[in-house]
C-alpha cells in the first residue's frame, strides 16, 4: 500500500519506489514512496522521508543540465491537477508532474570507479559490458575515463541485464544510442565535479531517457539520487576496499550478512539500520544541494 494519501487519479504503474498516475493524454504524475528495494526486492520496511528526499534531489539535478538535454518536468499547478490544494501541499514534496513520453527500453549507466557488478565483471573478464579496461585495477579504483555501460530494463520481478553498446544500438537505433551515450557521459562528468567539491565521489549512476512524438530526447525518471547512484565520502575512500556510502549500498551490505536468498519477501530491517540509512540520504542531499561546497566530513559526521 502507498505511504501517502489516496489520489483521484488512475494508477498506471507501481514500481519499486515510484508510482505513476495518469493525469491526461499528455501528462503523468510520479509519486516517490518511502519504499526501499535491494537486489530487486522491495523490503517490508520503508525509510521515513525517502520519497521527499529522492524527489528533491532529482529536481535539483534536473535544473543543472538544461543546456545538455530536455527533461520531463512540468510546472503546471498540482492543486488544479488533484482538485485539492491541501492534497497538493501534502504530496508536492514527493511528486513530479511530467510529460508523457515513450521511455527507452535501456538504462544508461555511467561508471567512474570500479564497484558493484562492474568490479565483479572486471575480475572475471578484464572489462565491463565489452569495454576493455587496463589490467591491475583494484576495487574502488578510479577508471582512466568514465565509461558507458548500458543495461536492459527488466520486467517486474526480473533482474536488469548488462549489455554492450552494439546491442543497445540494435534495441533503440544507432543515432539515438549515440545521443544517449554522449549526454549521459556529459551529465556524469559535470555532476561528478560538482559532487567532488562537496566531499562526495559519484562512483557510478544510471539515467533513463524518453522520446516525444517528434523524436526529441528527454531526461526522465530520477537523476543522481542515492537510489540510482553510488555516493562515497571523499575522505573515507580507500583503494582496494568497498567505501562507506551515502546510498542504499549500506543496506545491501547489511543484507549480505543475512541468510537470505535475495528473493521476495525481503527481511525486516532493524530500527538502527533504517535510521542510519535515512541519515545517509539526508547527508547526501545536504552536501550536494548546498549553496557552498562542503568541507570533508568531520569526525562526528563520518559514516561507519
Amino acid at each position: 500500500m502507498p505511504d501517502y494519501p489516496a489520489l483521484p487519479l488512475e494508477l498506471l504503474h507501481q514500481g519499486k519506489v515510484r508510482d505513476i498516475y495518469a493525469v491526461d493524454d499528455e501528462r503523468l504524475l510520479i509519486v516517490a514512496s518511502d519504499r526501499l528495494s535491494a537486489f530487486d526486492v522491495i523490503l517490508p520496511d520503508p525509510i521515513p522521508g525517502k520519497g521527499e528526499i529522492l524527489t528533491g534531489i532529482s529536481r535539483f539535478w534536473f535544473g543543472q543540465f538544461d543546456d545538455l538535454v530536455r527533461n520531463h518536468l512540468l510546472q503546471d499547478d498540482l492543486g488544479t491537477v488533484l482538485g485539492s490544494a491541501t492534497l497538493a501541499t501534502t504530496l508536492g514534496p514527493r511528486s513530479m508532474l511530467v510529460r508523457r513520453l515513450k521511455p527507452l527500453p535501456v538504462e544508461a549507466i555511467v561508471r567512474g570507479y570500479l564497484a558493484g557488478s562492474g568490479w565483479k565483471d572486471y575480475q572475471a573478464n578484464g572489462s565491463i559490458c565489452g569495454v576493455p579496461l587496463p589490467p591491475g585495477l583494484q576495487q574502488a579504483d578510479s577508471l582512466p575515463e568514465p565509461i558507458f555501460t548500458p543495461s536492459t530494463k527488466a520486467a517486474k520481478g526480473r533482474h536488469d541485464e548488462n549489455i554492450d553498446f552494439a546491442t543497445m544500438q540494435r534495441l533503440i537505433g544507432p543515432e539515438v544510442a549515440l545521443r544517449v551515450r554522449d549526454i549521459a557521459l556529459a551529465i556524469y562528468r559535470r555532476a561528478a565535479a560538482h559532487a567532488r567539491n562537496r566531499g562526495i565521489i559519484i562512483a557510478d549512476t544510471k539515467f533513463e531517457f524518453g522520446l516525444d512524438d517528434d523524436g526529441h530526447l528527454f531526461l526522465i525518471d530520477e537523476v543522481l539520487t542515492p537510489d540510482s547512484s553510488r555516493f562515497w565520502p571523499v575522505d573515507q575512500w580507500r583503494l582496494g576496499t568497498s567505501p562507506p556510502s551515502f546510498d542504499k549500498q549500506f543496506v545491501r551490505d547489511y543484507l549480505e550478512t543475512l541468510d537470505w536468498d535475495k528473493t521476495a519477501p525481503g527481511p525486516n530491517l532493524p530500527p538502527e539500520i533504517i535510521e542510519q540509512t535515512r541519515r545517509r540520504y539526508l547527508e547526501a542531499v545536504r552536501r550536494l544541494t548546498a549553496n557552498q561546497p562542503a568541507a570533508a566530513a568531520d569526525d562526528s559526521q563520518k559514516l561507519q
